[in-house]
């Protein structure tokens, strides 16, 4: 046998800004420019998400502008590229070879750069057709919702939906650079903004408990979805997401523990018995407070901590509940069969991430389910009290 390690480095860059395409902003050139190896301007192939071309009028105009002004840096090979975004997206096949097409026809190679601009589905379909075209081209990713601002977007994922299963095929490709353009964050509507929040809230359970402290300090702001706080949120999320990845050993997930997932189980579950009528920050929150009140169930947390962590989700802004848990099947609500699902969508053995305090987290392979009912009922009944005083009004 012939054995050799190869050891490899890549480097992860998160760069934030405001007004990535103001001519004078030369963060994207920069990124560029900092690369080349061939001299002259690189090939530049722009995916823009027709959601936020819808959103931002005349984005498309100014990332062309843009290109112009710095020609001598980046070459744009067409007008940018619209393409369908949304979680729908990710069912349609038709859309990665639309972009392979594009890759070929304007001879897209891996010294050229494709920068996709959108929310996080949409970055994960562009991401997917760059890493597998030339068996992977620089990729610089533009994520424009506070969810893949400060989560998503800030990875090292890409994928498609596939057998009806989510990101069933899909490659571990660290992009280029991410560029965080903060301004993309004024014009989401209010429940997609929102939405960010709760991953900041989850990195910070699991690992930071000084982040947390500023989010419960900032709650009523975050809830109100005011501005500065809601920039330092998300920046500190994306940089534990980013140390999370960086330094936890495991950047491409082969082992079994996924503590970035802690509330996910019950949440994607929920997103798929909802057709997604439910966010995915929506239905993180949920699983999230079900998570909690469960360790409290077990004996794992103590019930003025859980408390305190559910009283956080609520004031900023997100329902405990949605009546999508009321399904059953032979008396046993649906979302149970979420952990096999979750199981095998992280393949191996069950693990799912619990927080015994504040900052920490404590990895258990097993879930009683009685104490997920007694958990689920608690909650329910919580909402429900809340929901009388008209405090949970945005689901």
């Amino acid at each position: 046998m012939i054995q050799r390690p190869i050891p490899i480095t890549y480097q992860h860059r998160v760069v934030f800004t405001h007004g990535a395409f103001d001519s004078k902003n030369h963060t994207l050139c920069d990124l560029i420019a900092e690369s080349s190896e061939l001299g002259g301007a690189s090939k530049v192939l722009v995916l823009l998400d027709s959601g936020v071309a819808a959103g931002n009028p005349g984005l498309a105009e100014n990332i062309a502008q843009y290109c112009d002004v710095h020609s001598n840096v980046i070459n744009l090979v067409s007008a940018p590229m619209k393409v369908e975004g949304g979680e729908s997206c990710k069912n349609d096949w038709s859309l990665v070879e639309k972009i392979w097409q594009a890759i070929e026809y304007h001879k897209i190679c891996r010294h050229s750069y494709v920068v996709a601009i959108g929310g996080g589905a949409f970055i994960d379909l562009a991401g997917f057709a760059a890493a597998t075209a030339h068996r992977g081209i620089r990729f610089v990713r533009m994520p424009t919702t506070t969810l893949s601002q400060g989560d998503g977007g800030v990875g090292v994922k890409n994928g498609v939906n596939y057998f009806g299963k989510k990101n069933w095929v899909g490659t571990f490709s660290v992009p280029f650079a991410i560029v965080n353009d903060l301004d993309f964050l004024k014009s989401l509507p209010e429940r997609a903004c929102r939405d960010g929040i709760i991953e900041a809230i989850k990195v910070a359970l699991i690992r930071d408990s000084d982040f947390y402290h500023f989010l419960e300090k900032n709650a009523e702001s975050l809830g109100r979805l005011e501005t500065k706080a809601l920039e330092v949120a998300i920046r500190r999320s994306a940089e534990n997401h980013i140390d999370h990845i960086a330094t936890s050993g495991d950047p491409f997930e082969y082992g079994s523990a996924r503590p970035l997932d802690f509330g996910h189980w019950v949440a994607h579950k929920l997103e798929q018995i909802s057709n997604f009528e439910v966010s995915h920050g929506e239905a993180v929150a949920i699983g999230m407070a079900v998570d909690i009140l469960y360790s409290v169930e077990i004996g794992l947390l103590d019930e003025s901590t859980a408390s305190d962590i559910v009283d956080l989700i609520q004031t900023v802004g997100f329902r405990l509940w949605s009546p999508f848990l009321d399904q059953s099947v032979d008396g046993n609500p649906v979302v149970l069969a979420g952990l096999e699902e979750f199981r095998e969508h992280l393949g191996g053995k069950l693990t799912i991430t619990l927080v015994p305090e504040i900052g920490k987290k404590v990895e258990v392979n097993e879930m009683d389910e009685k104490a997920i009912i007694s958990a689920m009922d608690k909650l329910r009944k919580r909402d429900a009290a809340l929901a009388e005083k008209g405090v949970a009004n945005r689901l």
